[in-house]
């Protein structure tokens, strides 16, 4: 008989939905967690109870032992599921659990602790026969150490935090000058984010494939493997597209690195499911890199290659039952390819983004599975991950699933905020991608020094948004109107009517004039070129004979959301507006980027900086962002200090620029 009647997710976002979905469906109570940040989010909606748990910083809520176990016994939970992310791989808290007499839907307190650590993990894997990167993983932390046994190792090198994973703590250092500085921008990074100074040194094998083995082991000894997962298409070291099975993997190569993964869960003495992550040279040769001691975010495509759900399993496992599959019962079918959907400008370094969701619609099809836990209304607030939802893609081959993850991506509307929808896209429909060749070098190689551009709108796009806003402005006419028929909007027994608009885009603006020349056509001017759009069905547009799908939404009458085919703009009209909404600031008034921590101020007032002068580093988003100098000048006033909490566009640092700069 089970000891589980209720399940608390200590856990937020598409990852508390998605565990809530499966719990439910088996008959669980679910209990919600949330923080002030997240009253209204959907997990807590979706949950039987909802407790709160404090303040929206994650020290204190989603990373606070105490108040979480606390709100499982409130709640009369037997179990928690920790999802991914925050206390998912803290040892203290599956002990803290365990103490509080719940059950912890993970794997035993020990192997946490030792997969948790790099260094003791890879010393343990080297014991076992698991091939490993070569590099230090010692107990000695002084800087000359670290610097010599990098020079033994031999650049590039890897500094890594050994707390850590999610690219935190983490920086590839190409020669020993650069040695010092890295080290040190890894260190604050990693206590920052793990609590935890240790490093540990890799050989930086440069180009290649970043593939894990999905483990699952139970109570009785029985390991097997999932196959595996190809994560190479990565950007600061997190991964943005991962897929099952691994485009160049071989029957004869999975069952050596599986082999080596349940050797490696086996001797550890482990339970549940896990993750071990390899490092794939093109020589077939692979490597440990690390083990994630919890269930991780790609899951879905191997739940949707097995026909699997994962989240059953560890519920099932944790509870004392066995596993109930045997490794020749597995079998792999299809392929499956997931895009992770950011808040984040990739146009801007990948900065992260916050904001209010005005619409969220996305796509539906054919082997189509949406993981979100955002709705149209979402706040997206500087204390979480920006990771807000994920579509998966699963299809007989790779090339269907990477087509209809991508037609899926063109359909789906995110307006609000800026996110990587249109980046997913453009990494899908890469060469090396469609081949099958990405490594973890794939996107500086395919995007170059200037990484991902953001396009402005051409004619045609600009066409398609001046009819939708016009039609906008017509709808919003009639309704204030009495007892106008549907025939006659538009018309008139004078002259042609003209409507202008003048948009302002991200770096430029444009004049266009629409008219209406029939019920559903419109003739579109702009820099003395004519376009004829043709609102065919819904969505469905003809821009000069081009067919296009078109979603738009108008948050305020000067403001216009428009997605065509995946491009995604928003457009200010200026016609009627006294000024821009937003005025001009010069390189000299330094703003935060984002909502955030500010960690340490490197300038002073007085000091001379030139173009490019490191200033502050803010963290915002669970990670570490450098603030540099735009201008040449002096230091003229600094209002913020170290551990301040900022809000975007706050003033953090104004300098005086050089005359010489001034035009």
């Amino acid at each position: 008989m089970s000891a589980m009647k209720s399940i608390l997710v200590a856990n937020r976002g598409e990852i508390a939905v998605r565990v809530m979905r499966t719990a439910k469906q088996l008959g669980y109570r679910t209990i919600a967690v949330y923080s002030d940040a997240d009253r209204s989010a959907p997990h807590t909606r979706m949950a039987d109870e909802a407790v709160h748990i404090g303040a929206s910083p994650v020290g204190d809520s989603y990373l606070n032992v105490e108040r979480i176990t606390a709100a499982a016994k409130a709640s009369g939970a037997d179990a928690i599921h920790p999802g991914y992310g925050f206390l998912s791989e803290n040892a203290g808290f599956a002990k803290a659990c365990e103490a509080a007499g719940l059950i912890f839907i993970g794997p035993p307190v020990d192997a946490i602790a030792l997969m948790g650590n790099k260094a003791q993990a890879k010393r343990r894997m080297i014991d076992a026969g698991v091939p490993c990167v070569p590099g230090y993983q010692g107990e000695d932390q002084t800087d000359a150490t670290l610097a010599r046994e990098s020079e033994t190792i031999g650049f590039p090198v890897m500094v890594k935090a050994a707390a850590g994973g999610g690219g935190r703590g983490m920086r590839l250092v190409e020669n020993a000058d650069a040695f010092a500085g890295s080290l040190q921008a890894a260190r604050s990074e990693a206590k920052h984010a793990f609590g935890s100074e240790e490093l540990i040194l890799e050989k930086a094998i440069l180009r290649p494939r970043h593939v894990e083995i999905q483990v699952f082991a139970d109570a009785k000894g029985n390991v097997i493997h999932l196959g595996e997962r190809d994560c190479s298409v990565q950007r600061r070291h997190q991964k943005v597209i991962e897929e099952a099975p691994c485009p160049v993997m071989t029957g004869e190569l999975r069952g050596k690195m599986g082999a080596a993964a349940v050797e490696a869960t086996r001797s550890i003495g482990y339970r549940g499911a896990g993750t071990v992550e390899f490092l794939l040279d093109s020589d077939g040769a692979f490597y440990f890199l690390e083990m994630n001691t919890r269930l991780q975010v790609e899951h879905p495509v191997t739940e949707l290659v097995t026909g699997l759900d994962l989240v059953a399993l560890q519920i099932q496992v944790a509870d004392g039952e066995p596993l109930g599959l045997t490794q020749d019962e597995v079998e792999l079918s299809g392929h499956a390819i997931e895009a992770r959907i950011y808040a984040e400008d990739p146009a801007q370094d990948f900065l992260p983004c916050t904001g209010t969701i005005e619409t969220w619609r996305p796509a539906s099809g054919e082997g189509i599975r949406i993981d979100s836990g955002i709705e149209t209304g979402s706040e997206i607030s500087p204390f979480y991950d920006p990771m807000i939802a994920k579509m998966i893609a699963y299809g007989p081959t790779r090339d269907v699933a990477r087509r209809r993850l991508v037609e899926a991506l063109k359909k789906t509307s995110l307006f609000g905020l800026q996110s990587n929808i249109r980046f997913l896209i453009d990494v899908l429909e890469k060469p090396d991608f469609v081949d099958g060749g990405a490594t973890t070098a794939f996107i500086s190689e395919s995007f170059g020094d200037d990484g991902f551009t953001a396009a402005e709108p051409d004619i045609e796009d600009l066409a398609a948004a001046a009819v939708l806003n016009y039609r906008f402005d017509r709808d919003a006419a009639a309704a204030r109107a009495i007892a106008v028929p549907e025939q006659l909007l538009g018309w008139s027994s004078n002259a042609k009517l003209s409507t202008p608009y003048h948009f302002a885009g991200s770096d430029r603006e444009f004049q266009l004039e629409v008219a209406a020349t029939g019920r559903s056509q419109y003739n579109v001017t702009c820099d003395e070129r004519s376009v004829v759009v043709n609102i065919d069905d819904g969505a469905q547009l003809a821009v000069d004979g081009r067919r296009v799908t078109a979603f738009a939404a108008r948050p305020r009458p000067s403001l216009l959301d428009i997605n065509i085919d995946g491009r995604t703009y928003r457009l200010r009209n200026l016609v009627g507006l006294s000024a821009l909404e937003e005025g001009e600031t010069d390189g000299g008034r330094v703003l935060a980027p984002m909502h955030g921590r500010i960690v340490d101020v490197f300038v002073e007032r007085g000091q001379a900086v030139e173009a490019g002068t490191r200033l502050l580093v803010l963290e915002a988003m669970k990670m570490q962002h450098e603030i540099v100098a735009e201008v040449t000048g002096t230091i003229a006033q600094i209002v913020c200090s170290p551990e301040d909490q900022v809000g975007a566009d706050d003033l953090l640092i104004e300098i005086e620029a050089d005359e010489c700069q001034e035009e």
